[in-house]
C-alpha cells in the first residue's frame, strides 16, 4: 500500500519584506515630489494683470475718443474759416450794415422836414447813416478777431501735446485775426470821421 506524503501548504508573501516596488508605483513617487516641489502658479493674477494688451478694435472706449477728437479738429477747422470769413465782411459791408444805413437816413430826413440848415442836414441824413454802415462793420471785424484768437488758444483734439494744431489752420485763423484787426481799425477812423471827414455847408451869401 503507497502512502502519499502531503505537500506542505506555501505561506503567503508578505508585502514589503524585502520585496522591489512596482515600476508603475516608482512612477507615481515621483511624479507627486515633482509637483509638490513646482510652485502653484496664479492664474487669477494673470486674467486681472491690467498690463495686459487691449485690442483697439475690440475696445469701444477708444473708438469714442477718437471720434470725439475728429469732431474737437473738425470745429477748430470751421472756427477758422469762420474768422477768415466775418474779417472780410468787415471790410466789403454787410447788406445789415446797407439796412442801418437806410434806417439812419430815413430818420434824418424825418428830423430835418421842418426847415434845419444844411449842416444838420448832413448831419443827421448822411453822417449818422455813415456811422452805422462804419459801427456794424466794426463789429464783424470785432467777431473775426475773437473768433480768430479763440481758434489759436483753444487745445485741437483736447491734447495739445500729442496732438497739436494743423499748420494750416493756425495759418487760417491768423488770416482771420489780421483781417479782423484792419475792419476794426478802418471802422473806427470811418466813424469818428478821421479818414473822410463829413462835408460841411457852404456859407450863405450876404
Amino acid at each position: 500500500m503507497n502512502s502519499t506524503t502531503p505537500t506542505p501548504p506555501t505561506a503567503p508573501v508578505a508585502e514589503g519584506d524585502g520585496e522591489p516596488k512596482t515600476t508603475e508605483k516608482a512612477t507615481a513617487d515621483k511624479t507627486v515630489a515633482k509637483t509638490a516641489d513646482k510652485p502653484v502658479e496664479n492664474t487669477a493674477e494673470q486674467d486681472l494683470d491690467p498690463a495686459q494688451d487691449l485690442d483697439p478694435a475690440q475696445d469701444p472706449d477708444l473708438d469714442d475718443h477718437e471720434d470725439d477728437k475728429e469732431s474737437s479738429g473738425l470745429a477748430t477747422a470751421a472756427a477758422a474759416v469762420v474768422a477768415v470769413g466775418l474779417g472780410i465782411v468787415s471790410l466789403s459791408g454787410a447788406w445789415s450794415g446797407r439796412v442801418a444805413a437806410e434806417r439812419e437816413t430815413l430818420i434824418g430826413q424825418f428830423k430835418t422836414s421842418s426847415g434845419a440848415s444844411a449842416g444838420r442836414q448832413i448831419s443827421e441824413i448822411y453822417g449818422d447813416a455813415w456811422h452805422a454802415t462804419a459801427l456794424v462793420n466794426g463789429l464783424f471785424g470785432l467777431l473775426a478777431l475773437l473768433v480768430g484768437v479763440y481758434v489759436l488758444v483753444r487745445p485741437a483734439f483736447g491734447a495739445p501735446s500729442s496732438h497739436p494744431q494743423p499748420g494750416w489752420i493756425r495759418a487760417v485763423a491768423k488770416g482771420g485775426i489780421a483781417l479782423g484787426v484792419l475792419g476794426v481799425l478802418i471802422a473806427v477812423c470811418m466813424y469818428f470821421d478821421l479818414i473822410v471827414a463829413l462835408p460841411t455847408a457852404p456859407a450863405a451869401a450876404g
